[in-house]
């Protein structure tokens, strides 16, 4: 009977979750449709199309599935890349559409996404309509992206810390050494560092050279395009900030780098004169975010049911974890198979946003690649990254468009094996021995380190793999595997300098890349269709009470609650030691750079 009740209550608070999670999607429906009449909205002629913070640019627009995201709590609204360009695209062409206004402050977005929404604002501007960019302060992403306007203000208190570009890299080894932790590193790559924080207590040569050169690149590709706009050489721009010249308004305006100043009221009475308006908030603004669902579907009707697919390849490449922030494996190859078997989808852009991860993943992926290459055009379309596991999964493509500050290449292969046995001994004054059937049969069991015959069969492995990686990207590239070694290594480049060595073959962005994919299959007219397709609403949400009510009502079987709970905590403790035993052989990126 005992047992009958456990289970009934576990029951009860499985459904009470359940309802629980049911009221906060109703809230947030009730929510969307209150606001529906605001999104959207038909522009009237004279409208200003607006950009600002309050919309965040991502790849993908994933929504935020939890009480808080559907209340739509503390986030500006998501936009992805792709909508923001052809939006732009079309607002160009869009009687309704005066100009665009431009306010960077606080701007969420990533260097390589701005880059795409620069070219894009240099087309809109082609066009003959004005762009007008105004900020308090500037970041050198923000004000890379404000330099594509016809006029750049600035708030006259302002300030504009723009100091070129930096990037920074953690080393552990003395920490983990305090503490009698070993990681042993196997690789095969000299630029290869991605395990280098754990083994070292600085940077070595080669990943100081890497990581020059790739600062270096992103600097150049930000500060040529900005020296073109506002008509200043790279000597001026350069001088200016080695010198530390640049640091109010004032000294914006006066090095020529901004138009004019304004403090926020005269900003106002400007954009008033310009959009001839009475009063600041009578200006007939649209946001980026709302005005490009209306008007993509206004300009994307067709009745044409040949299709070209944009098939995302977004976050790390992984054996199991999360469809909407990772690429997993054999689940995303399930999905390239629906694309493959589509007869509707005549041309498909591979969109790559990773800095790697599991070889084995990325091998379920780059098959399914090569078997939809066989059936229809596949073209790769670089975001952010495109690295060391990005790379093996998209080396083959029939073409490879690639942004300037794209991270590209890192073509390597690591393994990192802990002995954590001498920390338990000191920090926990726990011992760990073995009991082997074989000699080696602990060798990653975590808790000792490798003797020389193992280190031996793990680098063999390890070049194994490192030959297959150049095999890849020999075949699909059409380069001798010796040319290809020579720029691998592990070796991260930017996309500036991978179209000069045969990484990539031509600057552009995402719909450069639909563009060329639906010439190759002469279509003018098609539907543009995104892969793989977002869960439904009834999909996340049965996930989610499923996921709710199976731990609830396990949390209430049985007389072992503790004894579980104890096990979680020893899962948790012993997470990245059962990820490495699973997933040895990494192609991964070595660092994240993100430029702000």
């Amino acid at each position: 009977m005992k047992t009958f009740w456990k289970i009934v209550l576990g029951s009860l608070l499985g459904c009470l979750v359940a309802m629980l999670i049911a009221t906060f999607i109703l809230m947030g429906m009730l929510g969307s449709m209150a606001s529906v009449s605001a999104k959207n909205p038909t522009p009237k002629t004279g409208s200003v199309l607006r950009i600002d913070k309050t919309m965040v640019f991502c790849e993908r627009a994933v929504d935020d599935f939890t009480p808080m995201g559907l209340m739509n709590k503390g986030g500006g609204s998501k936009i992805t890349i792709l909508d923001a360009v052809r939006a732009i695209d079309a607002a160009a062409t869009d009687p309704a559409i005066k100009f665009i206004y431009m306010n960077t402050d606080d701007l969420s977005i990533s260097v390589s996404n701005a880059e795409e929404l620069r070219a894009a604002l240099t087309r809109f501007s082609a066009s003959g309509k004005a762009i007008v960019a105004y900020a308090e302060n500037f970041t050198p992403v923000t004000y890379y992206l404000a330099s594509a306007a016809d006029k750049v203000v600035m708030n006259t208190d302002g300030e504009a810390m723009l100091m070129g570009v930096s990037t920074q890299a953690v080393f552990l080894k003395d920490l983990l050494d305090k503490l009698g932790v070993e990681m042993q590193l196997i690789r095969h790559g000299k630029y290869k560092s991605a395990g280098e924080m754990y083994i070292k207590n600085a940077m070595s040569d080669e990943n100081r050279e890497q990581m020059q050169a790739m600062v270096d690149g992103l600097w150049n590709s930000i500060a040529d395009e900005i020296c073109t706009s506002r008509e200043i050489t790279r000597e001026q721009l350069d001088g200016y900030i080695s010198n530390l010249e640049i640091e109010k308004a004032q000294s914006m305006l006066d090095r020529k780098l901004v138009d004019t100043i304004y403090y926020a009221d005269q900003m106002k009475a400007y954009m008033c004169s310009l959009a001839d308006a009475q009063k600041f908030d009578k200006i007939g603004f649209v946001k980026l975010s709302d005005y490009a669902p209306g008007r993509l579907a206004q300009v994307s009707k067709t009745k044409a049911k040949e299709k070209v697919a944009v098939l995302y390849a977004n976050g790390d490449i992984v054996v199991d974890g999360d469809e909407a922030k990772s690429i997993v494996g054999a689940k995303f190859a399930a999905e390239v198979a629906k694309v493959r078997e589509d007869s509707t989808i005549k041309a498909v852009v591979f969109r790559v946003n990773s800095p790697g991860g599991s070889v084995e993943a990325a091998q379920f992926v780059r098959r399914e690649i090569e078997l939809l290459q066989k059936e229809k055009p596949v073209v790769a379309s670089y975001g952010d990254y495109a690295a060391s596991g990005g790379y093996w999964i998209s080396a083959a493509c029939d073409k490879i468009f690639c942004d300037n500050t794209t991270l590209t290449g890192s073509i390597g292969v690591f393994a990192l094996i802990p002995n954590l046995g001498s920390a338990a001994r000191k920090t926990l004054n726990v011992n760990v021995q073995s009991v082997n059937s074989h000699p080696h049969s602990d060798m990653i069991g975590g808790m000792r380190s490798l003797d020389s015959k193992e280190q031996a069969y793990l680098q063999n492995s390890i070049e194994g793999v490192y030959d297959d990686f150049l095999t890849i990207v020999s075949n699909g590239r059409n380069l001798t595997k010796e040319a290809v070694d020579e720029i691998a290594q592990g070796r991260v480049w930017c996309g500036c300098d991978a179209f000069g060595i045969g990484l990539a073959d031509e600057k552009g962005g995402l719909t450069d890349a639909i563009a060329y994919a639906a010439s190759l299959v002469n279509l003018e007219d098609y539907k543009l269709v995104e892969c793989p397709a977002p869960k439904s609403t009834m999909e996340r949400l049965m996930e989610m009470i499923g996921g709710a009510s199976a731990k609830a009502v396990f949390a209430g079987r049985g007389n072992n609650t503790r004894w579980e709970e104890a096990l979680s905590q020893f899962e948790q403790a012993y997470g990245f030691l059962r990820t490495t035993e699973q997933t040895t052989f990494w192609a991964r990126m070595p660092f994240i750079t993100e430029v702000k």
